[in-house]
């Protein structure tokens, strides 16, 4: 019998067979679900152990982490026990919600306290973090055999998410360029494209959109045809946020950049020809179509109007829609859609958010934190994140050819094929630099004035780009 299920579960850890089939097979055993899953458990942490790497180097540490309230947080608590048992390192975490989140990893981390070992990161908070000393580079531990198990395929995170996380430092220079250091691990990821509420488009007697012009007349008319409902959520607030997500995913699409590195200098370029014709666009969008306080909306915003019927499309994280299939008015209603603003572009060019562990450079137990950080974005955590929790969009190619993780994700329409079409031509498009968060919140203040009419499209980003100039020599970036 005892061979019989260990044949069974060797069968489904290697993909020979699917989740449904193994519990099957499972319960004519005896064994119930729940058991099933400890049993599951118990046989990955036996493997891991088994490699010639040592996980109980560290054995009787303790490290702290500091986490951002969120459901990835959740996914890697919910097995943190099996960490603990892997490697015999205690693990104490404080974990705050997002509006206070960032501003205690910047206290801890700028008064070089030793509470925190490693931390929940965005890549553009490294561009600040990690010139000034206090982030670990992680290439010494990746490239050590000695630190890092052979079995933690570095290589098998997606490769734009590596290089999105890896900068050298120099204003303007590419990411995953030859000299950067790796700041961060990829952890979970967002990328930012379009979803909609098919409900209302089916009302409307409307297709998903093709590009941004038919976007543009579909969110009018729906705005003006449909009581209560608007056609397309954006962020809006004066924040970072509003300039990273749909915006810059259709700005980089109608290849407009933020800064030109051509001549070797950071020169900025938000009023080039195709940022002005570009923006003009996006405010006519947001003018005809948009919410009403269009200037007071975040992600929290956006999401939720879409959950709640209030809105017939977002552009925005794919992650924000998915939460909303779950107990609210349209759960159920909401497709997934890749998508290409740009009629004479040939693919969507997703700008990305990308959850990441860093280490603390002012860390003690940087031995101990690092094994964390390779078992959270190991293969089999993120897994067991994507089947078993909400740790969507995983950042290694094989957890999203995992059948069980397909199968989970058929229940969300659209979103597996949004996913193969946005994927290559998802990453990073902002040019790495220290100023990133004044940059993108004088963009977003800029766009509020354009939207409102109190300055044109030509005029707010001539000004815009003389101010951030002006920022940039007072920096000592460029001359």
């Amino acid at each position: 019998m005892t061979d019989k299920i260990n044949d069974t579960l060797k069968a489904f850890a290697a993909g020979r067979m699917n989740r449904r089939d193994m519990l099957t097979r499972m319960g004519q055993l005896g064994i119930g679900a729940a058991a099933t899953t400890m049993l599951l458990n118990r046989m990955q942490t036996s493997a891991l152990a088994a490699t010639s790497y040592d996980w109980m180097a560290q054995k009787g540490k303790s490290i702290k982490l500091l986490m951002n309230k969120h459901p990835y947080t959740d996914a890697l608590l919910k097995n943190i026990d099996s960490f603990k048992t892997l490697t015999g390192i205690d693990v104490t975490y404080d974990v705050f919600p997002e509006d206070v989140y960032f501003d205690k990893v910047t206290a801890a981390l700028s008064s070089k306290s030793t509470t925190y070992d490693l931390f929940m990161s965005g890549a553009y908070q490294t561009w600040q973090y990690g010139p000034a000393g206090w982030l670990v580079d992680l290439k010494k531990f990746i490239n050590d055999p000695a630190e890092t198990s052979p079995d933690y395929d570095w290589d098998g995170i997606l490769p734009n998410l590596r290089a999105s996380t890896a900068w050298s430092g120099v204003p303007g220079e590419a990411l995953g360029s030859p000299t950067a250091k790796q700041w961060a691990l990829p952890w979970a990821w967002e990328l930012n494209s379009i979803a909609y509420n098919k409900r209302i488009l089916e009302q409307a007697h409307m297709e998903p959109p093709k590009d941004l012009p038919h976007l543009i007349e579909m969110a009018a008319k729906i705005s003006k045809d449909i009581p209560g409902v608007y056609g397309i959520g954006a962020r809006g607030s004066r924040s970072w946020a509003t300039i990273h997500a749909g915006f810059l995913s259709a700005y980089s699409n109608y290849g407009a950049k933020d800064f030109d590195t051509s001549s070797g200098k950071l020169v900025p370029a938000m009023n080039s020809k195709e940022s002005k014709a570009f923006t003009k666009l996006w405010i006519e969008m947001l003018q005809k179509g948009g919410p009403k306080n269009w200037t007071t909306y975040t992600w929290y915003e956006v999401a939720n109007d879409l959950g709640g019927g209030t809105s017939a499309m977002v552009y925005d994280a794919d992650s924000a829609a998915f939460f909303q299939e779950r107990g609210t008015k349209e759960a159920g209603n909401i497709v997934y859609h890749a998508f290409t603003p740009n009629p004479e572009a040939s693919r969507p060019t997703p700008n990305v958010w990308i959850w990441s562990l860093a280490m603390s450079n002012f860390s003690r137990q940087q031995q101990a934190a690092w094994k964390l950080m390779q078992w959270a974005t190991s293969t089999q955590q993120l897994t067991l994140g994507a089947t078993k929790a909400d740790l969507i969009d995983p950042t290694r190619q094989v957890v999203w050819d995992n059948q069980d993780f397909k199968t989970r994700m058929q229940g969300y329409p659209g979103f597996l094929d949004q996913f193969a079409a946005s994927s290559p031509g998802a990453k990073i498009y902002f040019t790495p630099q220290p100023l990133f968060f004044n940059v993108t919140t004088n963009w977003a203040a800029a766009l509020q004035k354009m939207y409102s009419n109190q300055v044109s499209v030509e005029d707010g980003l001539d000004q815009l780009a003389a101010d951030i100039k002006s920022q940039l020599s007072n920096a000592g970036i460029t001359d």
